[in-house]
């Protein structure tokens, strides 16, 4: 019996390899089998498996870094996931005999123009993605932006959203925070210079006036103690000479703030100690013709 069974496996296998490859139907000049069919579905199954997989490969290199926005999560995962399903499904229309050359020809023309009419967008989704994966800026970050001090609340893919100091709420361009300079206040840490600058009369004492805006730097109560002030002269103006103080603070938010402190306690401190802060004056000389 089982010598039977053996002599009929050759016959049943060349059944099977006739109702395999029986041509259903015929796109173009490719007969569509039903192994064919067999392989599209198999091609399709993987393609969802990997675009599933990416998904959850994506959201968790998101958690890694820190992003936590859904908006911006949902709209990366569906893009790749789409993505990784056309190819998919441009291996598996191959596969069943669809010539995709003339697709892609119209594509190509299609994607160019597209691409010149939405050039503006896909620089911004560019860079929003440089942004979200480089981390240079990050949601609470302090940025001086085109002249503009904000505090960074949202990074989205087309637009990065700031609050100015007088509770604006700015749409900033990525592309503007990847193609320009931007500084970047708290990349690393958050300690900032200010400076306060101050004439003094040229009939002053020198070394008097140093030692007064070194005491008064050091006195500043907003100063990190752990670095220096300075005090330099700048330069010989037309009707004073110019000192500038320096300190370091950890608050760059309210640096603006801080400067001003600085520059009354500069004043306060010249005007205890006798020193004449001059203004520009201009000697008018009238000559008379008579």
């Amino acid at each position: 019996m089982l010598l039977i069974q053996l002599e009929r496996l050759p016959e049943a296998r060349s059944a099977l390899d006739r109702l395999l490859n029986l041509p259903l139907f015929t796109i173009g000049q490719t007969p569509v089998t039903l192994m064919t069919v067999l392989t599209v579905a198999v091609i399709l199954l993987v393609t969802v498996v990997l675009a599933r997989t990416a998904q959850r490969g994506t959201r968790r290199a998101f958690a890694a870094r820190g992003v936590t926005d859904a908006g911006t999560i949902t709209v990366v995962t569906r893009l790749l996931s789409y993505g990784i399903i056309l190819m998919g499904l441009g291996v598996a229309l191959q596969t069943m005999g669809v010539n995709l050359g003339a697709l892609f020809a119209a594509g190509a023309f299609f994607a160019i123009a597209l691409g010149f009419a939405m050039q503006n967008i896909a620089q911004n989704f560019v860079g929003g993605l440089i942004l979200l994966g480089e981390r240079t800026i990050k949601p609470g970050d302090l940025l001086e932006v085109e002249g503009r001090f904000i505090s960074v609340t949202h990074i989205g893919l087309r637009a990065t959203v700031g609050r100015s100091r007088d509770e604006e709420d700015l749409i900033i361009p990525n592309s503007v925070l990847v193609q320009n300079t931007v500084t970047n206040y708290t990349l690393r840490d958050t300690t900032r210079r200010i400076r306060a600058t101050v004439g003094v009369s040229y009939d002053s004492d020198m070394k008097v006036v140093k030692r007064v805006l070194q005491e008064t730097a050091l006195g500043f109560g907003e100063r990190l103690p752990d670095y220096e002030p300075s005090v330099l002269l700048l330069e010989f103006g037309e009707s004073a000479v110019l000192f500038e103080v320096s300190v370091w603070i950890s608050d760059p938010w309210r640096a603006r703030i801080m400067r001003s402190e600085l520059n009354e306690a500069v004043w306060w401190a010249l005007k205890d100690a006798a020193i004449t802060i001059p203004f520009p004056q201009r000697d008018v000389h009238v000559i008379s013709s008579a």
